[in-house]
């Protein structure tokens, strides 16, 4: 221990925010599609070392700054893939784009080490970023409209604590994460005795609660019901070329019409934005839709105009060809499809990337559920909007599973699909709600509730993938109490730390 604290404690100014910088972008290795997690938390204990070397908050928060950066830098490197779609008309942000994007939410980061340092002094301050640290995380998920992507938690993808966001949520896990490294490493510079307890508690006891959670899983039935996803894979630079847009439609006609191996399924599922004519029960193509899906039930991804607004919307098309439910997206993304201040931003030629009308889209009304008979009650989530764990966990009570379409394009073909999918797997975790996903070029997949892919069509290929929907578990704890008990947890202790800061300066 003393020689790593010689190491990294040696390091002052620029080389020690270089080397948090770096460390930060090693532990964004954790997470999709490297999947290379012992980074992550050998990240955390290195950036422990380096806090506790800071000699003043103010040190303190440049290496808070250095280490989100880095981390954001390389988790939202896809962030640019979107102005490359027009290159000649957008390109030119993409190099503002990830400096604002990683700067900016490295705040977060750099808040929440000169936090752990003001409040419990340079010895405790590892322990201390175990309360700060996951605090800015979950600030980061809620302010300016929130952007919780690459949330530490979710490098445990596809492994046992994942199923811990069941009871506590993504936000808790992300306690737990920093807990295991920052905290154990902390509390070993104070007490060997109390660096062995907190190890034993959450590297003993989390793994057994976690597989716990898993011993019933059920697998698959063929008696349930079966739903077609469909995965055109129109890339986003040719989806609205004019030359292009009917060879994508036909695709999805084709295989709504396909008679399938399984036989023909009991809902079909198109992508985001994926029906490029006017909603109206009159119009050819709409028309077309019809014939192709020959009395089974359809959901179809679209923008529409609809009450002096331009809507992106999920609408359902039911067996006899009536559209008859609607859902439009709530969640917009800033900058993609609406942009803040459009009027102000309009002057500088600044416009949504993905928008087609003035500003953008706007923002849907509400949160509802799809009635969809014998498949039950679902509830629509159109992209950006699985983001978001508070706002599925808001949305009505009584959905029996979870559907997402969305068009990955936009991301690039490296980190950004995987990533999306990732917080999919975790919505249907926390949620115990098996997830359908439609996405445009991919990841299509059908996720059961416990997160594991039961079916996927492979990434950047056109086809169609037939599936049976997975049955749903009783409600989780996260589900009824959401992410008020990490809050209060963190604000609990928050507050111990500062009352022991005043003791301390108290009695000297």
């Amino acid at each position: 221990m003393q020689k790593l604290m010689a190491l990294f404690g040696g390091l002052t100014g620029r080389r020690a925010i270089f080397a948090t910088f770096l460390t930060g972008a090693l532990m964004a290795l954790g997470h999709a599609p490297w999947g290379l997690w012992p980074l992550t938390l050998v990240g955390f204990v290195v950036l422990a070392m380096l806090l506790e070397a800071a000699d003043t908050p103010r040190t303190a928060l440049w290496r808070g700054w250095g280490a989100g950066g880095g981390y954001f830098a390389v988790s939202l490197s896809w962030i640019v893939e979107p102005f490359f779609v027009d290159i000649a008309r957008h390109g030119w942000m993409a190099p503002f784009a990830i400096f604002l994007m990683a700067g900016g939410l490295a705040i977060f980061w750099a808040v929440s080490f000169w936090g752990a340092r003001k409040l419990a002094g340079q010895k405790r301050a590892a322990l201390a970023l175990c309360v700060t640290l996951p605090l800015a995380e979950l600030l980061r998920a809620y302010v300016f409209t929130g952007f919780p992507w690459a949330m530490p938690a979710y490098i445990w993808v596809d492994l046992a604590p994942m199923q811990l966001v069941s009871l506590i949520g993504p936000h808790g896990l992300n306690v737990l994460t920093v807990l295991m490294t920052a905290g154990v490493w902390g509390a070993s510079g104070i007490s060997r005795n109390a660096a062995f307890v907190l190890g034993v508690a959450v590297w003993g006891v989390a793994p057994v609660v976690s597989g716990y959670l898993t011993w019933d899983a059920v697998p698959v039935s063929d008696e349930r019901p079966l739903i077609r996803l469909l995965q055109p894979n129109a890339p986003q630079h040719l989806k609205w070329d004019p030359e292009w847009v009917s060879v994508f439609y036909d695709r999805n006609l084709a295989f709504t019409a396909d008679p399938g191996a399984q036989g023909r399924p009991d809902l079909i599922v198109w992508p985001e934005t994926s029906v490029p004519v006017r909603l109206s029960e009159e119009e050819y193509g709409m028309q077309l839709l019809r014939d192709a899906a020959n009395g089974v039930p359809v959901l179809f991804g679209i923008g529409h105009a609809r009450d002096e607004g331009f809507y992106n919307s999920i609408v359902h098309m039911n067996a006899e060809g009536g559209l008859d439910q609607s859902y439009d997206k709530r969640h917009l993304v800033p900058f993609g499809e609406y942009v803040p201040f459009g009027d102000v931003m309009a002057q500088f030629g600044i416009y949504g990337l993905a928008a087609n009308q003035r500003y953008g889209f706007t923002a849907g009304a509400e949160a509802k559920l799809f009635d969809l008979g014998p498949l039950g009650q679902a509830l629509p989530l159109i992209c950006y909007e699985a983001v978001f764990p508070q706002d599925v966990n808001a949305a009505p009570d009584g959905a029996d599973w979870i559907l997402q379409i969305t068009n990955d394009a936009w991301f690039g073909q490296i980190s950004g699909p995987w990533q999306h999918l990732v917080q999919a797997q975790f919505r249907a975790v926390e949620q115990g709600k098996p997830l359908v996903r439609v996405a445009n070029t991919g990841v299509t997949a059908m996720i059961d509730p416990y997160g594991t892919i039961t079916a996927q069509l492979p990434f950047a290929t056109e086809g169609f993938l037939d599936a049976y929907l997975p049955e749903a578990r009783s409600e989780t704890l996260y589900r009824s109490t959401g992410d008020r008990p990490v809050f209060l947890f963190l604000l609990f202790f928050g507050c111990v730390l500062i009352f022991l800061r005043q003791l301390r300066a108290k009695h000297g």
